[in-house]
Protein backbone atom coordinates (compact mmCIF):
# COMPACT_ATOMS: atom_id res chain seq x y z
CA UNK A 1 0.00 0.00 0.00
CA UNK A 2 1.45 3.39 -0.98
CA UNK A 3 2.24 6.44 1.87
CA UNK A 4 1.62 8.92 -0.67
CA UNK A 5 -2.01 9.91 0.25
CA UNK A 6 -0.17 9.63 3.86
CA UNK A 7 2.29 11.75 3.06
CA UNK A 8 0.10 14.46 0.86
CA UNK A 9 -2.24 14.65 4.07
CA UNK A 10 0.65 15.28 6.43
CA UNK A 11 2.02 17.62 4.21
CA UNK A 12 -1.21 19.56 4.25
CA UNK A 13 -1.54 19.52 7.74
CA UNK A 14 1.80 20.87 8.59
CA UNK A 15 1.17 23.82 6.02
CA UNK A 16 -2.15 24.39 7.62
CA UNK A 17 -0.18 24.51 10.88
CA UNK A 18 2.25 27.04 9.53
CA UNK A 19 -0.34 28.85 8.23
CA UNK A 20 -2.16 29.52 11.66
CA UNK A 21 1.42 30.08 13.42
CA UNK A 22 2.08 33.04 11.31
CA UNK A 23 -0.97 34.76 11.54
CA UNK A 24 -1.10 33.92 15.48
CA UNK A 25 2.30 35.80 15.57
CA UNK A 26 1.02 39.31 14.43
CA UNK A 27 -1.54 38.67 18.22
CA UNK A 28 2.11 39.67 19.53
CA UNK A 29 4.60 41.50 16.77
CA UNK A 30 4.71 44.18 15.25
CA UNK A 31 3.90 43.75 11.73
CA UNK A 32 2.37 44.93 7.95
CA UNK A 33 -1.08 44.75 7.96
CA UNK A 34 -0.95 44.72 4.10
CA UNK A 35 1.57 42.27 3.75
CA UNK A 36 -0.45 39.85 6.92
CA UNK A 37 -4.00 40.11 4.43
CA UNK A 38 -1.78 39.00 1.17
CA UNK A 39 -0.42 36.41 3.01
CA UNK A 40 -3.94 35.64 3.82
CA UNK A 41 -5.18 35.35 0.31
CA UNK A 42 -2.13 33.46 -0.71
CA UNK A 43 -2.57 30.89 2.27
CA UNK A 44 -6.63 30.66 1.43
CA UNK A 45 -5.28 30.21 -2.28
CA UNK A 46 -2.72 27.29 -1.07
CA UNK A 47 -4.80 25.44 1.36
CA UNK A 48 -8.31 25.34 -0.18
CA UNK A 49 -9.86 25.21 -3.62
CA UNK A 50 -10.11 28.74 -4.11
CA UNK A 51 -8.08 29.48 -7.19
CA UNK A 52 -7.27 33.27 -5.90
CA UNK A 53 -8.44 35.89 -3.39
CA UNK A 54 -8.84 39.61 -2.25
CA UNK A 55 -9.45 41.16 1.03
CA UNK A 56 -11.70 44.44 1.42
CA UNK A 57 -11.45 46.24 4.61
CA UNK A 58 -13.82 48.94 5.57
CA UNK A 59 -12.42 52.97 5.95
CA UNK A 60 -13.87 54.99 8.17
CA UNK A 61 -16.68 55.84 6.45
CA UNK A 62 -17.90 52.62 6.23
CA UNK A 63 -17.22 51.97 2.61
CA UNK A 64 -15.10 49.06 1.67
CA UNK A 65 -11.19 49.40 -0.36
CA UNK A 66 -9.57 46.69 -1.75
CA UNK A 67 -6.44 46.08 0.30
CA UNK A 68 -5.20 42.64 -0.66
CA UNK A 69 -5.14 40.13 -3.36
CA UNK A 70 -3.41 36.96 -4.61
CA UNK A 71 -3.19 38.18 -8.11
CA UNK A 72 -4.05 41.60 -10.04
CA UNK A 73 -7.06 39.55 -11.56
CA UNK A 74 -8.49 39.27 -8.25
CA UNK A 75 -7.89 42.94 -7.16
CA UNK A 76 -9.01 44.33 -10.36
CA UNK A 77 -12.27 42.32 -10.11
CA UNK A 78 -12.45 43.54 -6.46
CA UNK A 79 -12.44 47.33 -7.27
CA UNK A 80 -15.18 46.60 -10.34
CA UNK A 81 -16.97 45.38 -7.23
CA UNK A 82 -16.89 48.38 -5.90
CA UNK A 83 -17.18 50.48 -7.91
CA UNK A 84 -20.46 49.05 -9.25
CA UNK A 85 -21.43 48.45 -5.99
CA UNK A 86 -22.85 44.29 -6.49
CA UNK A 87 -20.99 41.58 -5.85
CA UNK A 88 -20.69 38.44 -3.26
CA UNK A 89 -18.18 40.40 -0.88
CA UNK A 90 -20.50 43.78 -0.36
CA UNK A 91 -22.72 41.43 0.43
CA UNK A 92 -20.40 39.32 2.73
CA UNK A 93 -19.95 42.03 4.73
CA UNK A 94 -23.43 44.17 4.86
CA UNK A 95 -24.73 40.66 6.23
CA UNK A 96 -22.06 39.57 7.96
CA UNK A 97 -22.52 35.86 6.99
CA UNK A 98 -20.76 33.64 4.17
CA UNK A 99 -21.95 34.30 0.63
CA UNK A 100 -21.18 31.73 -2.17
CA UNK A 101 -22.04 30.84 -5.42
CA UNK A 102 -21.30 27.45 -7.19
CA UNK A 103 -21.75 28.49 -10.67
CA UNK A 104 -22.00 32.35 -11.32
CA UNK A 105 -23.42 31.42 -14.69
CA UNK A 106 -26.06 29.64 -13.57
CA UNK A 107 -27.80 32.52 -11.56
CA UNK A 108 -26.77 35.76 -13.40
CA UNK A 109 -29.72 37.75 -11.87
CA UNK A 110 -28.28 37.45 -8.38
CA UNK A 111 -25.53 39.93 -8.86
CA UNK A 112 -26.30 41.45 -12.80
CA UNK A 113 -23.33 43.44 -12.86
CA UNK A 114 -20.47 41.79 -11.02
CA UNK A 115 -21.40 38.33 -12.83
CA UNK A 116 -20.55 39.15 -16.56
CA UNK A 117 -17.51 41.13 -15.61
CA UNK A 118 -16.14 37.48 -13.63
CA UNK A 119 -17.02 35.47 -16.48
CA UNK A 120 -15.35 37.16 -18.50
CA UNK A 121 -11.76 37.27 -16.76
CA UNK A 122 -12.22 33.51 -16.09
CA UNK A 123 -13.70 33.09 -12.51
CA UNK A 124 -16.72 30.72 -12.33
CA UNK A 125 -17.57 30.24 -8.57
CA UNK A 126 -16.95 32.44 -5.43
CA UNK A 127 -17.02 32.03 -1.63
CA UNK A 128 -16.93 35.18 0.18
CA UNK A 129 -16.26 35.54 4.51
CA UNK A 130 -17.24 37.98 6.30
CA UNK A 131 -14.14 39.44 8.42
CA UNK A 132 -16.15 39.54 11.57
CA UNK A 133 -15.55 39.59 15.73
CA UNK A 134 -18.72 39.37 17.72
CA UNK A 135 -20.76 41.56 15.86
CA UNK A 136 -18.44 43.92 14.06
CA UNK A 137 -17.85 43.33 10.90
CA UNK A 138 -14.43 44.94 9.36
CA UNK A 139 -14.25 43.78 6.10
CA UNK A 140 -14.38 40.67 3.83
CA UNK A 141 -12.28 37.94 2.28
CA UNK A 142 -13.20 36.94 -1.59
CA UNK A 143 -12.54 33.27 -2.94
CA UNK A 144 -12.76 32.75 -6.73
CA UNK A 145 -12.88 29.96 -8.53
CA UNK A 146 -11.98 29.33 -12.18
CA UNK A 147 -14.34 26.19 -12.50
CA UNK A 148 -17.64 25.57 -11.05
CA UNK A 149 -18.02 23.94 -8.01
CA UNK A 150 -18.90 24.63 -4.17
CA UNK A 151 -16.67 25.05 -1.28
CA UNK A 152 -15.77 21.63 0.63
CA UNK A 153 -17.12 21.51 3.99
CA UNK A 154 -13.72 21.28 5.30
CA UNK A 155 -12.27 23.83 3.23
CA UNK A 156 -15.10 26.83 3.79
CA UNK A 157 -14.11 26.05 7.75
CA UNK A 158 -10.47 25.93 7.39
CA UNK A 159 -10.58 29.56 5.58
CA UNK A 160 -13.65 30.72 8.03
CA UNK A 161 -11.00 30.10 10.88
CA UNK A 162 -8.40 31.88 9.06
CA UNK A 163 -10.48 34.65 8.35
CA UNK A 164 -11.31 34.88 12.25
CA UNK A 165 -8.08 35.17 13.41
CA UNK A 166 -6.73 37.41 11.00
CA UNK A 167 -9.67 39.81 11.52
CA UNK A 168 -8.78 39.70 15.83
CA UNK A 169 -4.91 40.23 13.90
CA UNK A 170 -5.71 43.17 12.53
CA UNK A 171 -7.88 44.85 15.53
CA UNK A 172 -4.95 43.79 17.65
CA UNK A 173 -2.87 45.47 15.68
CA UNK A 174 -4.90 48.67 15.69
CA UNK A 175 -5.19 48.92 19.29
CA UNK A 176 -9.12 47.85 18.90
CA UNK A 177 -9.53 44.73 20.24
CA UNK A 178 -11.18 46.88 23.26
CA UNK A 179 -13.61 49.33 21.75
CA UNK A 180 -13.79 47.36 18.78
CA UNK A 181 -13.89 50.70 16.81
CA UNK A 182 -12.71 49.25 14.14
CA UNK A 183 -13.59 51.71 11.27
CA UNK A 184 -11.55 54.50 12.14
CA UNK A 185 -8.70 52.10 13.26
CA UNK A 186 -8.01 51.00 9.44
CA UNK A 187 -6.79 54.21 7.49
CA UNK A 188 -3.52 53.06 7.95
CA UNK A 189 -4.03 50.01 6.14
CA UNK A 190 -5.39 51.90 3.26
CA UNK A 191 -3.23 54.59 2.58
CA UNK A 192 -0.51 52.03 2.94
CA UNK A 193 -2.42 49.86 0.23
CA UNK A 194 -2.32 53.50 -1.96
CA UNK A 195 1.21 53.73 -0.83
CA UNK A 196 1.71 49.92 -2.10
CA UNK A 197 -0.07 50.06 -5.39
CA UNK A 198 2.13 53.57 -6.42
CA UNK A 199 5.00 51.82 -5.72
CA UNK A 200 4.09 48.74 -7.81
CA UNK A 201 3.18 51.12 -11.06
CA UNK A 202 6.77 53.09 -10.68
CA UNK A 203 8.37 49.74 -10.36
CA UNK A 204 6.61 48.48 -13.68
CA UNK A 205 6.81 51.04 -15.39
CA UNK A 206 10.60 51.03 -15.23
CA UNK A 207 10.96 47.94 -15.85
CA UNK A 208 8.39 47.16 -17.87
CA UNK A 209 6.56 44.00 -15.98
CA UNK A 210 3.32 43.37 -15.21
CA UNK A 211 2.40 44.67 -11.67
CA UNK A 212 1.76 41.22 -10.39
CA UNK A 213 5.70 40.86 -10.78
CA UNK A 214 6.50 44.14 -9.60
CA UNK A 215 4.42 43.66 -6.03
CA UNK A 216 6.47 40.16 -5.69
CA UNK A 217 9.82 42.56 -6.14
CA UNK A 218 8.60 45.04 -3.57
CA UNK A 219 7.92 42.01 -0.98
CA UNK A 220 11.46 40.30 -1.80
CA UNK A 221 13.27 43.37 -1.43
CA UNK A 222 11.41 44.06 2.09
CA UNK A 223 11.28 40.26 3.61
CA UNK A 224 15.12 40.11 2.88
CA UNK A 225 16.19 43.18 4.50
CA UNK A 226 13.78 42.79 7.12
CA UNK A 227 11.69 45.90 6.25
CA UNK A 228 7.70 46.45 6.09
CA UNK A 229 6.18 46.31 2.62
CA UNK A 230 4.84 49.44 3.27
CA UNK A 231 8.38 51.38 4.57
CA UNK A 232 9.40 49.70 0.78
CA UNK A 233 6.91 51.37 -0.84
CA UNK A 234 7.19 54.68 0.74
CA UNK A 235 11.07 54.70 -0.33
CA UNK A 236 10.04 53.81 -3.96
CA UNK A 237 7.65 56.54 -4.71
CA UNK A 238 9.65 59.03 -2.83
CA UNK A 239 13.02 57.48 -4.60
CA UNK A 240 15.14 57.57 -0.75
CA UNK A 241 14.88 53.50 -2.37
CA UNK A 242 16.30 51.74 -5.30
CA UNK A 243 15.63 48.20 -5.84
CA UNK A 244 17.66 46.46 -8.24
CA UNK A 245 15.83 45.15 -11.63
CA UNK A 246 15.09 41.99 -11.94
CA UNK A 247 17.65 41.13 -14.37
CA UNK A 248 20.32 42.90 -12.16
Amino acid sequence: MSDQPTAAYEGRELAVIDAFVHLSDTLVDDYDVIEFLTYLAEQCCDLSVADEAAVMLAAPSGHLHAVASSSERSRMLELFELQNQDGPCLDAYRSGVVVASGNLEAEPQRWPIFIPQALKVGYRAVHSVPLKLRNEVIGALNLLRLGVGTFPDADARLVGALSDIATVGVLQERNLARSISAASGLQTALTSRIRIEQAKGVLGERWAVPLDEAFEHLRRYARRRGLRLTEVAEGVVRRTISIPAPDE
